[in-house]
Formats: C-alpha cells, sequence, structure tokens
C-alpha cells in the first residue's frame, strides 16, 4: 500500500469523513493516500455505511495474522519468478477484486476473475484456481458458472484435455455494446414520456433533452468501441532489429 498501512488514526479520519458525506478524493487528498487505497478501505470493512474506524483496524490486523499463520490447503502455486513484488501484486489484485464488487460482482467471482486477469496466460484451471485463491473446488465451480453465465468467461481444453477457464478479451467490447443498448432503450423510453405528457411540456421538454442526450452518449460509444475493437488483441511489440550486432553492417535507409 502506498505510503505503507493505514494506521488506526487515519482509520479514524476515514470513518470521520464517510460519516461527513465526503468524496473518497476528498479524504484520500486529506490523509495524503491514494484514492484507491481509502476505496478499497472502505469497501472491504462495512462499506460506506457500516464502516468503523476500530473493527476495520481490528480486522485488518486478524488478516494479517492469519496470513502469517495460515497453512495451505494445498500446494502452493508457484512463486514469482520475473522480478514482481508479491506484495505489490497483492495488493494491486486486492484492488481490482474491490473495483469489480463495486461493479455490483459477488466477491468470489471477482477474486477469480481478477485473478485470470492478471494471469499472464489469462486462464486456470479449477485446480490452479483452488492453489491460488485457497479455496474450496466447490467456491470454484460456482463462481465459474456464474462467470461463463455472464459472458466473462469461458472454457476451453488444453492438450492435455484438462478444462481450463479462459477471460475473453472480446468481453470488454461486448459489454460496451450491451451497455449502448441499454441507453437506446432509456431514450425510446424518455421519448414515449414526451407523446404522453405533452410536446409543449416542461416534462416533455426535459424528457426530450434526455433522450437527445443518451442517444448522442450511445452513438458516441458504439462508434468509439468499434475503432477501438482491435487494441484488445494488441500483442506486445517485439524487439526490433535496429540494434545491429557487433560487426554487422547497417541496412540502408531506402529513403535517403
Amino acid at each position: 500500500m502506498p505510503g505503507g498501512r493505514l494506521t488506526q488514526q487515519e482509520r479514524q479520519q476515514i470513518a470521520l469523513g464517510v460519516a461527513d458525506g465526503l468524496a473518497y478524493a476528498e479524504i484520500a487528498r486529506r490523509l495524503d493516500r491514494p484514492t484507491s487505497t481509502i476505496t478499497r478501505e472502505v469497501m472491504r470493512n462495512g462499506g460506506p455505511t457500516g464502516y468503523r474506524a476500530d473493527l476495520a483496524h481490528r480486522a485488518t490486523e486478524r488478516r494479517a495474522h492469519r496470513r502469517r499463520q495460515a497453512t495451505p490447503r494445498g500446494p502452493q502455486a508457484p512463486a514469482q519468478t520475473d522480478g514482481r513484488d508479491p506484495e505489490a501484486v497483492r495488493e494491486y489484485e486486492e484492488a481490482w477484486t474491490t473495483l469489480l464488487m463495486q461493479q455490483g460482482l459477488p466477491k468470489m467471482m471477482s477474486r477469480v476473475l481478477t485473478c485470470l486477469y492478471t494471469t499472464d496466460a489469462g486462464s486456470l484451471t479449477a485446480s490452479e484456481l483452488v492453489q491460488r485463491l485457497q479455496v474450496s473446488p466447490a467456491s470454484i465451480s460456482k463462481s465459474v458458472t456464474f462467470l461463463e453465465s455472464q459472458g466473462l468467461i469461458r472454457r476451453e481444453r488444453d492438450e492435455g484435455r484438462r478444462e481450463r477457464y479462459v477471460v475473453d478479451d472480446d468481453v470488454w467490447y461486448q459489454g460496451m455494446i450491451a451497455s449502448v443498448r441499454s441507453h437506446g432503450q432509456l431514450a425510446d423510453t424518455a421519448r414515449q414520456g414526451v407523446a404522453i405528457l405533452g410536446p409543449d411540456t416542461p416534462a416533455a421538454t426535459r424528457l426530450e433533452n434526455i433522450a437527445r442526450f443518451v442517444d448522442f452518449v450511445a452513438e458516441s460509444m458504439a462508434r468509439a468501441a468499434e475503432q477501438a475493437r482491435d487494441i484488445l488483441y494488441t500483442k506486445p511489440e517485439t524487439p526490433s532489429n535496429d540494434t545491429a550486432e557487433p560487426g554487422s553492417a547497417a541496412t540502408p535507409d531506402p529513403s535517403t
């Protein structure tokens, strides 16, 4: 966590800010913390209506103690060997999970989806998810069934005929298009009110303006999503051959 872990005094300040109805960004500014830190702290400890500084502090201490004392239920996931900071990765995964929960996804489903997003391969087997998340196979089965029903992941078989769960890059495009359709329904419903309430009334004018605004935003979203769709499939750039090996002749530039 940037700046170290939250202190009990900082949590008291967060509780006061939440009680006063301050935005998370404002609380973060006063504490000189990232907004994501405050958002994650509140959401994982009761939310804006249930956050209590003392309870949040004790819960954090218990979680830290369990991580130190926990006995693995099964074989551990392979340790990071690519130079990543395990603590930083864990904090980032918590931030992703919190964000998905704010979007309405249940906690376990959010953890599974985050795990898939942050895995280089973009796919894991059920046993790998169990090892990484240290949860029961039943929890994984329930979560992947739900995520698949929502079109957020898909199943495939690898060369060993094992079933793998894969995050589909196109889901972001499909989600954007679904949002466009939802906006279209909102605009249609608003215009129905124009005819019912009378075109010359203030209420009808308000609804017509809403419909025009939503139409414009939806059209812009659809156009942008279509234009940017290929970005979801962009591969890392391969090293160029601009740097010649010692002793080799450089290729002449045909434009010169």
